[in-house]
């Protein structure tokens, strides 16, 4: 999964959402995944680039409430 917005850094992320940003997550690919509610892994940057970083976020209607 990937968060909406392309951070660099799980930092980034952490604080865009500690300042209120409403960053929603989704699953590349031909194969949707519900990314509406619950506990997701999502990794970063997105491809190509490689990915240098994986968090855990909790989503609740479908924007990033809680990253750990």
């Amino acid at each position: 999964m990937y968060c909406s917005t392309d951070f660099r850094t799980k930092k980034a992320l952490k604080e865009a959402v500690a300042y209120g940003e409403e960053i929603s997550i989704f699953s590349p690919g031909p194969f949707p995944a519900n990314c509406t509610t619950g506990r997701h892994a999502v990794e970063g940057p997105h491809y190509p680039k490689p990915h240098s970083w994986y968090a855990t976020v909790e989503v609740i209607g479908g924007i990033i409430v809680r990253v750990s």
